[in-house]
């Protein structure tokens, strides 16, 4: 990776920044950036991380071969409209935008590009995203590793097909809203059986940082992991047994299922809106 000029100055791309920064993956000084019209934004990122920035885009494009789309996407249009003289097909444009297809951009691009389309969640922030990307034919074996290097500065980076990648906003992009909605649970549990919040949110973290480990580095399965912990007419035993009684378990299954239907309605809904199939 030479030099990557990222088009959006948000929270995912102040993440890749920081994480190419801490990896040691490229220097500061070929890290580029730009946005719509938020000068304080760009000031923030350059005075924090020591970037550079820009409203040229000759100078942004200029020597770049990542070139990495993280603005929002109902902005892609006009966006992509704007800086489509500067692309090139030996440049890998990397996108976050959700919802929006690979060929959707070339269609905004109106040329053909090669692109890693990419899922990653608001976990990129600490180091710890669980990312999923997809690549068309044009990426080359060097850009598939250089995508791969620059979401593991994020945290965990998987690639699939695009088709899959409405199943896995649903899974894991939507993902830590789930876990922090069964921590809000655990919290106001603990409230009712008499702990203090400051101390059973530590046990809580800690918990479920403790758990998420052993299914990480055990051999054995969810489900076999729980069952060991979970004596006959033991506390677990009683705790589960409400669970089930709720169906807590179908409730998350449904949860997901409906999260990737939105993702996939959305992503319909935003081509449309994009004017995808107006004449180039």
């Amino acid at each position: 990776m030479k030099k990557i000029a990222i088009v959006g100055a948000g929270s995912m791309a102040e993440a890749i920044i920081s994480g190419l920064l801490e990896n040691q993956i490229m220097d500061r000084k070929n890290i580029w950036v730009t946005n719509n019209a938020n000068k304080e934004r760009l000031k923030h990122l350059e005075e924090r991380y020591g970037i550079c920035s820009t409203y040229e885009l000759n100078t942004l494009f200029d020597g770049a071969d990542i070139v990495m789309l993280a603005m929002k996407p109902k902005d892609a249009d006009r966006a992509i409209d704007y800086i489509h003289e500067h692309l090139s097909d030996d440049m890998l444009i990397v996108s976050v935008l959700a919802g929006i297809s690979m060929s959707t951009i070339e269609t905004l691009a109106r040329k053909p590009l090669s692109i890693a389309r990419s899922m990653p969640n608001t976990s990129a922030a600490v180091g710890k995203s669980a990312t999923a990307i997809a690549v068309n034919e044009r990426v080359t074996t060097e850009q598939l590793e250089n995508i791969r290097k620059l979401f593991e500065t994020v945290g965990l980076a998987k690639f699939v097909e695009e088709e899959q990648l409405d199943a896995v906003t649903g899974l894991s992009g939507s993902g830590p809203a789930y876990i922090y909605y069964l921590i809000e649970a655990m919290e106001n549990s603990a409230d009712e059986i008499g702990l203090e919040k400051h101390i059973a949110q530590e046990l809580i973290v800690q918990t479920l940082i403790g758990a998420a480990e052993m299914v990480k580095n055990s051999s054995k399965s969810p489900e076999q992991l729980r069952r060991e912990v979970t004596s006959p007419g033991g506390t677990t035993e009683a705790g589960i047994r409400v669970l089930e009684e709720y169906g807590v378990q179908q409730a998350f299954i449904s949860c997901i299922k409906a999260a990737t239907a939105q993702s996939k309605k959305m992503g319909k809904a935003l081509s449309s809106e994009l004017n995808v199939g107006k004449p180039m």
